[in-house]
């Protein structure tokens, strides 16, 4: 089988997780704190490293990882619904590794997808368990329909911080410098944080979290992966201090003040590692 053929179907998969990931963080944002929340959130960082994983397996052979977002499973209006969801998800799942596996000749990719499909059986028995334990726990959805400009500011951080999470997970693939690969890495794990406080405080706020993002940039040269990742730091990291100033509630300022200094940082960071590109 040719590299390139091994490469769409890894970004069919890599496109498969990518659409877990939200769905499941949705939910959990939907249903606020709790040990199945955090339950659920677990298995998305589990989705998040199989993401990792077949995004590392495609630039091995060659290929660019998908930023495309898969499937997702989002009817029902019962936090027993979702979990019925997550079931037929991790189904959808199965049954493509399954395919995949079989026909992919390349021992060390089947022997990754093995891996992954064995956590995926497992998240099928999760949720399967989560159907009736939504039901007995009185789990609900917390959401609201409140609107308004600290619900807009909230939208907007939510869908930077997934932006950035997509960018730099998407650069430290691409970037041959170890020490590059591993700042991304660190600092999308950071932007992720921010986007579930982001959320988590909108839905404290009976307000609905929208999990979109904007355009990636897309370079393939490391001085212009930088280049680009230090220029959205400075504008966001302005405009969270802006909405900070704006906002009255006390809380809310706080946390916007603290990922405001966050990305601050990550320019810096950026910045740092460009003198060094640049050397």
């Amino acid at each position: 089988m040719k590299k390139e053929e091994i490469v769409v179907m890894l970004n069919e998969d890599l496109e498969g997780e990518h659409g877990a990931i939200i769905q499941y963080l949705t939910h959990a944002y939907a249903m606020g704190e709790g040990e199945m929340a955090c339950e659920i959130e677990a298995i998305s960082r589990e989705e998040m490293r199989h993401l990792d994983w077949l995004a590392e397996a495609v630039v091995g052979l060659g290929g660019m990882p998908s930023l495309q977002r898969g499937k997702m499973r989002m009817e029902g209006k019962t936090v027993s619904d979702w979990m019925k969801n997550g079931v037929l998800l991790e189904e959808d799942a199965i049954s493509l590794y399954k395919k995949h596996i079989e026909m992919i000749d390349d021992h060390t990719i089947k022997r990754l997808l093995k891996r992954i499909l064995s956590d995926e059986e497992s998240h099928h028995g999760d949720f399967a368990h989560f159907v009736d334990k939504a039901v007995k726990e009185g789990a609900k959805d917390l959401r609201g329909d409140h609107k308004g400009k600290e619900t807009d500011i909230l939208n907007w951080g939510i869908e930077h911080e997934y932006t950035v999470v997509l960018q730099y997970l998407l650069h430290s693939y691409i970037a041959k410098n170890e020490e590059m690969k591993k700042e991304m890495q660190d600092q999308a794990v950071n932007e992720m944080q921010h986007m579930g406080w982001l959320a988590e405080e909108m839905v404290g706020g009976k307000g609905t979290p929208r999990l979109e993002h904007m355009g990636v940039d897309k370079s393939v040269k490391m001085s212009d992966m930088l280049k680009a990742d230090i220029k959205i730091e400075k504008e966001v990291a302005a405009e969270y201090d802006r909405a900070a100033r704006e906002v009255a509630d006390a809380g809310l300022k706080k946390l916007l003040t603290r990922i405001r200094d966050h990305e601050v940082y990550h320019a810096d960071v950026f910045s740092d590692l460009l003198k060094e590109v640049e050397k």
